[in-house]
């Protein structure tokens, strides 16, 4: 995976919480250390987000994104 923003933060997936337009994912980047991203509900179903699952934090400017392997 290559994304141009320069802070992106590997974790694993602690919390789903899946709505009717977005998902709210909660991710542990260390022990403790949560960082939490609202992501539409289709990319949260197209990415096959689920707790456990190992994803990237991708900050660039105020956004946090989520990228997959």
């Amino acid at each position: 995976m290559k994304v141009s923003a320069r802070n992106s933060l590997k974790g694993k997936v602690k919390e789903v919480t899946p709505g009717t337009v977005n998902a709210e994912i909660v991710i542990e980047i260390a022990p403790g250390v949560e960082v939490t991203s609202i992501i539409t509900k289709s990319s949260y179903e197209s990415m096959g987000i689920e707790v456990g699952k190992e994803v990237y934090a991708i900050v660039k400017s105020t956004d946090v994104l989520i990228g997959v392997d």
